[in-house]
C-alpha cells in the first residue's frame, strides 16, 4: 500500500500534459511498505536471437523442428527460412462479480462502510477523486510521468517512448490518463440504484509495468466502483523474457523474430501460451500487479479484505499470429504481390491499404547483422506495408508484411464472444485453439486459390448427376450464369471463419448477377450446395446448416473459372476479325503471354475453319 502521508503532500501538486516527472528506479506502490529490494531481472538489452514457437526451420540447424500445416507455407517452404507460431496481443478483462449488479454493489458497500447510511452518489464520487488524488501524489512522490492525455493520441507510442528511457527495471513506470465509456452506478432517493445511461466517460489509468515474467504489460483501471479494468500483455515480450532466462539467443525486430539459435528449446516456451498451464500464468501476472499497484489507489489492503474485493478474469481480444520469415526479402514482396492479384477479385476485396515506405527490400542476400531495438509504429515505414484484411463481424483475418522478411498471417478476435466457446480464463486454451484453426483455414484457402488445380474425372463428371443421401440430384452446368455466379460466391466466402450458409451464398450471388431474393434466395442456394456437396466440392460442418469448401473442391472451382475467364476466352479472342488497337502503356507479362499465344492460335483457327 503507498505511503499515505507522502500521497497526501503531493495531492495538490497536479501536472498536466507537458509536466512530465523524471523516471524513478522503482515503479510499485507497495515497495514503501514492503522495503524490499527489487532485484534486475532484467539483463541489457544486448541484440539476441529468438523464435516463440518452436517451429523455426533453421536449415543450417541439425534439430529437427516440425513444419507448418497450412497449404500456404507448405506451398512456400523453399523459399522459407524459418516460420514460427505466437500468440500476440492479449487483453483480459478484470471485474468484480458482485459489483456489477444492484443488490450484490449493496451488499458489497454494507461490507464496506458497515451501513447504507453512505450509499449516495457524493460519496461515489469521492473515492473517484481519492483515486486520482492518490495516483498523482504517489506518482509525484516516486518522480513517475502521469500524462493527461486527449482523445486520439496514441498511447502505446507514448509508452514506448517512455520505456526507452526509463531506469525502471521492475515495476509501474508510467501512467496515462485518458477518458472512456465504463459502467457508474446511479443512486437516487431511498438508496435505489441503477446504472446511468447512456454509460459517461470517465477517466481511466493506464498503469504501464515492467514485469520480470511478461515485459511491458499494461492495467486499465477505471477510477469509478467497481473499478472494472482490463490487463494488456503481449505473447512475443513474454517468449523473449523467457528465453533470456534460458540463455537462448535470439534476434528480435519489433514484434517479430527472425533467427534463433535452439529451436526446440523455444517449442517448450512458445507451447506454454497455447497449453493449459497459460491459465495459471495469466491468473499469476495480473494477481501479481492488480492488487498492489492499481487497485490499492481505491482501496487499501484493509479495505479490500474487509470488502472481499476480488477481481475474476475472463479474455476480451486476443490476437494469434504465423510468422512466414523469407530467406530473401525481395522474394518475400514478389509472391505476396502475386497472392494478392490472384486473390483479390476471387475473395471480392474491396480495398487493400499499402502504405508507401522509403526503402527497398533486399532482392538477393539479406543482412548479416540485425539491430534488436523496439519498433515504434510510425505512418510512414522503413519498408513497404500492405495490409490484406478480411472481416467478419467481430473476427479479422489479415495477412501483411512485417519488416524486412517476414509475413505475417494473423487472426483476431476483437471479442471473443464471437467464438462461441465462452470467455473465463479457463476457456484461454480453446480460444486459442480456434484461432488457429481459423488461421489454417484462411492460409489453407488462399494457397488453393494461389495455385488452383482440377482432375480429368472431375471435369467429365460435372455435368452428370450424383447422389446425396437418398435424393439424386442434377449435374453441373458451367455455361450458366446461375452455376457460375454460384461458384464466385462459394470462393468469396472460403475463407469465412465459422464457415457459410445458404442465405450468405443467396445474398452473395444476388450482390453480384443483381437478381432480387424473389430470383434466387436462401432454397435455390441450398439446391445449388446440395449438387455440389454431391461432386464433393463442399461439405456440411458437422449437424448444423454451415458448409465449407474441401481443398479439392476449392482448387477446382478456382481452376474453373480461371480457365473460363482467363485462358479460354483470351484464346476465343484470336478468332475474332483482327482490328488495330493500342496495346497497354505498361504490360505485365501475362499481357505479352496471351499477344503471344493470340498470334499462334490465329493460325491453329485458320487451319480448323475457325478464323474469320
Amino acid at each position: 500500500m503507498p505511503d499515505l502521508d507522502l500521497i497526501k503532500q503531493g495531492e495538490q501538486g497536479v501536472r498536466d500534459r507537458h509536466g512530465r516527472f523524471a523516471r524513478g528506479r522503482s515503479g510499485n506502490p507497495a515497495d514503501r511498505i514492503l522495503r524490499r529490494k527489487v532485484p534486475t531481472l532484467f539483463r541489457s538489452p544486448n541484440c539476441e536471437k529468438v523464435a516463440p514457437s518452436g517451429q523455426f526451420e533453421i536449415r543450417r540447424s541439425s534439430s529437427s523442428v516440425p513444419s507448418m500445416t497450412d497449404g500456404l507455407s507448405t506451398l512456400y517452404q523453399d523459399l522459407l527460412s524459418g516460420s514460427y507460431d505466437c500468440v500476440d496481443r492479449i487483453v483480459l478483462n478484470a471485474y468484480f462479480r458482485m459489483g456489477h449488479s444492484p443488490g450484490g454493489f449493496r451488499v458489497w458497500w454494507r461490507a464496506l462502510t458497515g451501513s447504507d447510511e453512505t450509499l449516495e452518489n457524493a460519496y461515489l464520487m469521492r473515492l473517484a477523486g481519492r483515486f486520482s488524488r492518490r495516483v498523482r501524489g504517489y506518482a509525484k512522490a516516486h518522480n513517475i510521468a502521469v500524462i493527461d492525455c486527449s482523445v486520439g493520441e496514441r498511447k502505446h507510442d507514448i509508452a514506448t517512448e517512455y520505456r526507452s528511457k526509463t531506469t525502471v527495471v521492475q515495476g509501474l513506470f508510467l501512467v496515462l490518463v485518458g477518458r472512456a465509456p465504463a459502467p457508474v452506478w446511479d443512486v437516487s432517493a431511498k438508496h435505489h440504484i441503477e446504472r446511468k445511461k447512456p454509460i459517461p466517460y470517465v477517466n481511466h489509468y493506464s498503469f504501464h509495468i515492467l514485469d520480470p515474467e511478461w515485459g511491458h504489460l499494461t492495467i486499465k483501471v477505471s477510477g469509478h466502483p467497481p473499478f472494472p479494468a482490463q490487463v494488456i500483455l503481449n505473447g512475443h515480450e513474454y517468449v523473449a523474457c523467457q528465453a533470456r532466462k534460458a540463455g537462448i539467443a535470439f534476434t528480435k525486430e519489433g514484434n517479430c523474430f527472425t533467427d534463433i539459435s535452439d529451436a526446440a528449446g523455444l517449442a517448450k516456451i512458445a507451447d506454454t501460451l497455447s497449453e493449459q498451464r497459460a491459465i495459471g500464468r495469466l491468473s499469476q501476472v495480473c494477481e501479481r500487479w492488480i492488487y498492489t499497484t492499481c487497485l490499492c489507489f481505491a482501496l487499501d489492503f484493509e479495505e479490500q479484505r474487509r470488502s472481499g474485493f476480488r477481481y475474476q478474469y475472463s479474455s476480451y481480444q486476443i490476437e494469434y499470429s504465423r510468422n512466414l520469415v523469407f530467406e530473401v526479402g525481395g522474394h518475400m514482396e514478389q509472391v505476396f504481390q502475386a497472392l494478392i492479384d490472384r486473390s483479390r477479385a476471387p475473395l471480392d476485396l474491396k480495398t487493400i491499404k499499402t502504405i508507401v515506405g522509403y526503402k527497398h527490400r533486399p532482392k538477393i542476400h539479406r543482412r548479416t547483422k540485425r539491430s534488436a531495438e523496439w519498433e515504434v509504429a510510425v505512418e510512414r515505414p522503413t519498408y513497404d506495408l500492405t495490409i490484406f484484411k478480411l472481416h467478419c463481424g467481430k473476427l479479422t483475418l489479415k495477412i501483411y508484411t512485417k519488416g524486412e522478411r517476414v509475413l505475417r498471417i494473423e487472426a483476431v478476435a476483437h471479442n471473443t464472444r464471437e467464438l462461441n466457446c465462452g470467455r473465463s480464463l479457463e476457456k484461454f486454451p480453446e480460444v486459442v485453439w480456434r484461432l488457429k484453426s481459423m488461421l489454417e483455414r484462411f492460409a489453407d484457402a488462399l494457397s488453393c486459390i494461389d495455385q488452383c488445380f482440377i482432375a480429368d474425372e472431375l471435369l467429365e463428371q460435372l455435368p452428370t448427376a450424383s447422389q446425396v443421401g437418398k435424393t439424386i440430384v442434377g449435374g453441373i452446368d458451367l455455361n450458366k450464369a446461375r452455376m457460375r455466379a454460384v461458384l464466385e460466391a462459394l470462393i468469396a466466402l472460403s475463407a469465412s471463419p465459422n464457415g457459410f450458409t445458404a442465405s450468405h451464398v443467396a445474398a452473395r450471388v444476388c450482390a453480384r448477377t443483381k437478381q432480387s431474393p424473389s430470383q434466387y434466395g436462401p432454397r435455390h442456394a441450398a439446391y445449388d450446395l446440395k449438387k455440389l456437396r454431391g461432386k464433393d466440392i463442399v461439405r456440411r460442418i458437422g449437424h448444423t446448416r454451415r458448409y465449407e469448401p474441401l481443398p479439392t473442391g476449392l482448387r477446382a472451382m478456382t481452376a474453373l473459372l480461371v480457365l473460363r475467364d482467363k485462358a479460354i476466352k483470351p484464346l476465343l479472342a484470336a478468332a475474332q476479325p483482327l482490328r488495330p488497337r493500342r496495346g497497354p502503356h505498361n504490360p505485365k507479362p501475362i499481357d505479352r503471354h496471351y499477344a503471344a499465344i493470340q498470334t499462334a492460335m490465329r493460325g491453329v483457327f485458320h487451319e480448323l475453319g475457325l478464323a474469320a
